[in-house]
Formats: structure tokens, C-alpha cells, sequence
């Protein structure tokens, strides 16, 4: 075969290494939610009051998995679920790309 490339332009023989696009991974998380200002550690004791304050400032969702907050992507659907659970644990399925989640569902975590 090496002979057969030889006797070729050298364009016949070279290896065309094209970037493939990097794909989120689809996941579930449960988890608390949060805020993204706070993250895992929120300044007020109540968490649910504190995640309410931080989104009236501009803040969006998070979710705190262990010591790890992910940063969620959410439709006007997510939010009023998301609103709900507030400071409680939730599981969230969705699209995991780094620390950031593009929510496909979201429901109360099981007790």
C-alpha cells in the first residue's frame, strides 16, 4: 500500500484531521437548587429565601451537586418549577456541557 502512495501526489496520502464537535453529555443530577451568585454557600440561612433575593438581582438557577454548582439554562416553564423547589432538592435532566446544564426536566427530588 505505501508503494501505492508513492506513486501518488503526495495529497493522495495525507491525513485530513477535521475538529468533531463537542456534544453534551445528557444527564440527571439531583441536587439543591440554588442561585449562580451563591453557588454553594448562601449568605443567608435560608436557602430558598436567599435564592429568591439573588434571582431578583439578576442572579439565574443553579443547581449545588455536593460541592459543585452548575449553572442552569431554563425556559419560563423550568423557572416557575425551579421557583418551587427553591432551596429544596431537585433532579434535573438535561444537557451537561462543563458547568452548565440546558434543562430538559425538572422535578422534585424523591425523598
Amino acid at each position: 500500500m505505501l508503494d501505492d502512495c508513492e506513486n501518488r501526489s503526495a495529497s493522495c496520502c495525507e491525513t485530513r484531521l477535521e475538529p468533531s464537535p463537542i456534544k453534551a453529555a445528557t444527564m440527571t443530577l439531583t441536587g439543591e437548587v440554588s442561585d449562580a451568585m451563591c453557588g454553594v454557600s448562601h449568605p443567608i440561612k435560608d436557602a430558598a429565601a436567599c435564592t429568591r433575593a439573588c434571582l431578583g438581582k439578576g442572579s439565574g438557577y443553579a443547581l449545588v451537586v455536593k460541592d459543585k454548582a452548575y449553572t442552569l439554562k431554563v425556559s419560563d416553564k423550568e423557572k416557575t418549577e425551579l421557583d418551587k423547589l427553591a432551596g429544596k432538592m431537585a433532579t434535573i435532566t438535561g444537557d451537561i456541557n462543563g458547568t452548565t446544564i440546558t434543562v430538559a426536566s425538572v422535578k422534585a427530588a424523591a425523598q
